[in-house]
């Protein structure tokens, strides 16, 4: 039996070297799930899961969430042959938390790596932020001043990112999943807070439009500077779990046509935002 420990960084991200049968029969899930809420990213470099010891393994640390069409596996690529639709992922270039359009998002996504083809150097990584991290570092009286905010999420406040000017019915398309009132501060039932962040988020709720962007892109820089964050160049075979509550994360740029493929699964969520 295989289960060695090392944290990557001292405030996010931890790498697990373990055997699979260790980790497909869950003897270890209890533990793995403390140090996810703790780190936020967990590594297994190179397990090279099948799409079926995935989906196992994903069983053992909690209640197991399909995707909207019923499919176990996602296939996150920007090729429409491999993934029809793969251009609602050009979102994932620019940092989000899964599920903002929904009361409760998903616990956490495992990701693993099947193919990377001519990825550019750089292109292609997956970058994650600590959000619980940084709302500790905050100074106490910021803190004060972010309790009680709310911010409007939009789903298709995304799509100006990477779309300056969209086509009208592309717009409607987007402004058709919804929106939703979120706290900025979520406080979560273990009484640790994080920060609700990322391009969902269109504005404070009640406050002047400018004032409202400069506190958000202020948060998110505050949230992404270099000691919050992990970046992971993949290998084939490599899986990462991110805890979808506590962190923010985003993929580097790369090409369509450049063949990267990774596959995903889900847990499904256990706890509202509040």
């Amino acid at each position: 039996m295989t289960f060695a420990v090392r944290d990557l960084t001292p405030r996010i991200a931890t790498e697990i070297r373990a055997d699979k049968d260790t980790l497909l029969r869950g003897t270890r899930a209890h533990e793995i799930r403390e140090r996810l809420e703790q780190r936020g990213v967990l590594v297994f470099p190179q397990i090279a899961f099948t799409d079926d010891e995935q989906v196992t393994f994903t069983e053992t640390l909690g209640t197991f969430a399909r995707e909207v069409r019923g499919e176990k596996i996602y296939k996150v690529t920007l090729d429409t042959k491999v993934n029809e639709l793969a251009d609602y992922l050009k979102g994932a270039f620019y940092w989000h938390i899964d599920g903002t359009m929904s009361p409760m998002p998903i616990l956490a996504s495992l990701l693993s790596s099947r193919v990377l083809g001519n990825l550019a150097p750089g292109a292609g990584e997956t970058e994650f932020c600590n959000t619980y991290a940084a709302y500790e570092d905050l100074p106490a009286e910021e803190k004060k001043q972010l309790e009680g905010l709310r911010v409007m999420h939009s789903a298709w406040n995304s799509l100006f990112y990477y779309e300056p000017e969209p086509e009208i019915e592309q717009l409607r398309q987007m402004m058709r999943i919804g929106d939703n009132e979120l706290p900025l501060v979520w406080t979560h039932r273990t009484g640790r807070k994080s920060l609700i962040l990322g391009c969902t988020a269109r504005h404070i709720v009640g406050m002047d439009f400018k004032k409202s962007a400069e506190l958000l892109v202020q948060l998110r820089c505050w949230a992404t500077q270099p000691k919050f964050v992990y970046r992971h160049k993949w290998s084939v075979g490599d899986l990462v779990i991110w805890d979808n509550t506590g962190t923010m994360h985003r993929a580097t740029p790369y090409e369509a046509d450049c063949g990267r493929l990774l596959h995903r699964t889900k847990l499904e969520g256990e706890e509202a935002f509040a």
